[in-house]
């Protein structure tokens, strides 16, 4: 009976310990949550979105519309570059190499790859993308984003496919369909809104990185589309507006950050709400 009451009284603190630490997480969440509301949405205008950046002594003029735009660019084209290699990846991993040991060893690599920090990743594209050519440029941005999008879509992938089960392959094989076909028209399939939602979520991640694109597409204060030159970033334009003594530009930042939580907010309720679809279908 002593037992019983101890292992019950070391559930409860144990259960309380965790409450605790999760309503603390929580509670700071929320605080950072409402700060980004409070200061940001006050600052939200239609100059913010249609107009390009101005002198900070000019008061109640310029916006954010290049950046915007770069950070929309380069977003795409890292995901044009990481999504089919992650995919592929995470294929070969569930499918092909699912007896090999190098599938254990990239699993593993990818496991990690997801850990690193983002300014390592953004060192290595820098001394690799940009040294080389003599100057910042979107192409290095995008490569720096799609290394970091990549080991998480791979994982999804391999996780996803793994899930489907190998019943269903074999059921297709009987009817004499080529391994090709059955990934294609059964495994993928099967697993669609699981991979999608690592998509998701990886281009979520990707939205909030800053220090990769100081070292790769650095900025520019102007209207710049050109991949092959520097190409402005809204997390990049947030890092320097908020560190500056001009309060119209400390605004825009805040407003900026405040267009960038409801974005990955936005891709977390897809997600989700993907997966509940599926399952209920």
């Amino acid at each position: 009976m002593n037992h019983l009451n101890q292992r019950k009284v070391t559930n409860i603190i144990a259960l309380s310990l965790a409450s605790l630490c999760a309503a603390i997480g929580l509670a700071l969440l929320f605080i950072i949550l409402f700060d980004v509301l409070k200061n940001g949405l006050g600052s939200i205008n239609w100059r913010l979105f249609t107009e390009d950046p101005a002198p900070p002594t000019i008061a109640g003029a310029g916006g954010l519309r290049s950046a915007f735009l770069g950070q929309g660019l380069l977003t795409l084209a890292a995901a044009v570059i990481g999504v089919p290699l992650g995919i592929l990846g995470g294929t070969f991993l569930s499918e092909y190499g699912r007896h090999h040991k190098i599938s254990r060893v990239i699993s593993m690599l990818s496991d990690i790859a997801v850990s690193i920090p983002s300014i390592v990743i953004g060192t290595f594209v820098y001394a690799v993308l940009v040294k080389p050519f003599g100057s910042y440029n979107g192409w290095a941005g995008a490569a720096a984003l799609a290394i970091i999008i990549l080991p998480i879509i791979i994982r999804t992938t391999e996780d996803m496919m793994n899930m489907v089960p190998w019943a269903l392959r074999e059921a297709a094989f009987a009817l004499g369909a080529p391994y090709c076909r059955v990934i294609w028209n059964v495994v993928y399939r099967s697993a669609s809104a699981g991979i999608f939602t690592g998509v998701l979520l990886a281009i979520a991640r990707i939205a909030g990185e800053t220090a990769p694109l100081l070292f790769t597409s650095f900025n520019s204060n102007f209207f710049q589309l050109n991949m092959s030159a520097p190409v402005p970033s809204l997390t990049v334009s947030i890092y320097q507006y908020a560190a500056s003594p001009y309060q119209n530009w400390v605004g825009m930042a805040w407003a900026a950050a405040f267009v960038v939580t409801c974005f990955v907010l936005l891709m977390n309720i897809i997600g989700r709400l993907t997966i509940k679809l599926k399952v209920k279908g």
